[in-house]
């Protein structure tokens, strides 16, 4: 029986109805995202070189990635590599891709990839959350920078956007090959999930949001819909929120909407309900300090709604650490808008302690 997927009522996320005029991509076409500060999602640079590559996790799961090497870069020799990963329910395409070209421009090997479940890497049910291999695809992506030949192996750091700065901080708690880590507008997802932003979730509504879940896994193992849960919405109303309006703005517009060949434009996004109770039981702070002595960075922006997640891992974090925040910028600015994003800081970082 073919399943058919609904999205979850409980968090009031919509799908658009099949009347609404999309344009080719699914977004909805009167909608003018704002592209200031010098938005650029799809960047793409003449300075580097890109190629699709694929590589296993420790779980026989293939991770794909794209690996970007600077024009003129002297593969006789050992250089030092950064691994860039994705926001929380985006694929490499949105940001990742931007952040690693950058970088590459700099003169850094880069390799962003998609998460597990996510993008053109391996993994159903698709958007599953798995914070432990999510983590594992990190280390996995050392395991293949650290064996090309052009690459120093004790010379390679990461880049975590949003919800991947807490599943890299979780790597490299226990993956001391990554030698420098730096997270942008990062998202605790254990705890934006067990306590919402501000702690404005009380204990008896995560207990009803754990309750819904593990009733629905009836539903599916029975064969019934699959239910998703979280993400960003499908339009807006009067009474959209602005962190979901911030989000649309990005992910519903040209301006960062991207759909994975397989996926659709009303699944994006969406963790499925049943596994995204998987971060209640996800804890990246716990024991950050021991990453130390290898440097962190923290990068923010000053307006940004997930600013007390990077607060947070500041304050934990052991020595050889740093908070950067970004004047005027919001969450989801950093994402893309390349006059914000504080990219000359991300390389005096890699460049001092991945020399």
């Amino acid at each position: 029986m073919k399943k058919k997927y609904t999205i979850t009522p409980f968090l009031k996320l919509t799908v658009l109805a099949l009347a609404l005029v999309l344009t080719t991509t699914g977004v909805v076409a009167a909608y003018t995202p704002d592209m200031s500060n010098g938005a650029d999602n799809f960047y793409k640079s003449n300075e580097v070189t890109m190629k699709k590559v694929e590589f296993k996790n420790q779980y026989n799961m293939i991770v794909a990635g794209n690996l970007f090497i600077p024009k003129g870069l002297n593969k006789n020799t050992k250089n030092p590599a950064i691994i860039v990963g994705h926001p929380m329910g985006a694929v490499k395409e949105q940001s990742a891709n931007l952040y690693a070209q950058k970088m590459a421009d700099q003169g850094f090997v880069t390799l962003s990839l998609d998460l597990s479940f996510w993008g053109e890497s391996e993994g159903q049910p698709r958007n599953a959350v798995s914070p432990d291999i999510y983590a594992e695809d990190f280390s996995a992506a050392v395991d293949f920078l650290g064996t090309r030949k052009f690459v120093d192996r004790d010379r390679i750091g990461a880049i975590g956007i949003c919800g991947s700065g807490s599943f890299v901080i979780s790597a490299a708690k226990i993956d001391p090959r990554m030698k420098a880590i730096a997270t942008v507008s990062m998202y605790d997802m254990g705890a934006a999930n067990r306590n919402g932003l501000k702690h404005s979730l009380t204990l008896e509504q995560r207990k009803k949001l754990i309750a819904e879940a593990a009733e629905q896994r009836f539903v599916e193992f029975t064969g019934g819909e699959t239910k998703y849960t979280g993400g960003t919405v499908h339009e807006l109303k009067e009474d959209t929120d602005p962190i979901q309006r911030e989000f649309f703005d990005f992910y519903r517009t040209p301006r960062g909407e991207f759909t994975t060949k397989g996926s659709s434009p009303e699944l994006t996004t969406h963790p499925t309900l049943t596994s995204n109770v998987k971060f209640m039981n996800f804890y990246p702070f716990e024991d950050i300090e021991t990453i130390s002595p290898r440097p962190m960075l923290f990068i923010t922006g000053e307006n940004a709604h997930s600013r007390e997640f990077s607060e947070e891992a500041y304050k934990l974090a052991g020595k050889e650490k740093e908070l950067y925040i970004v004047p005027g910028a919001g969450h989801v600015d950093l994402y893309d808008r390349v006059n914000l994003i504080p990219f000359e800081k991300l390389t005096s970082f890699f460049a001092e302690y991945l020399k």
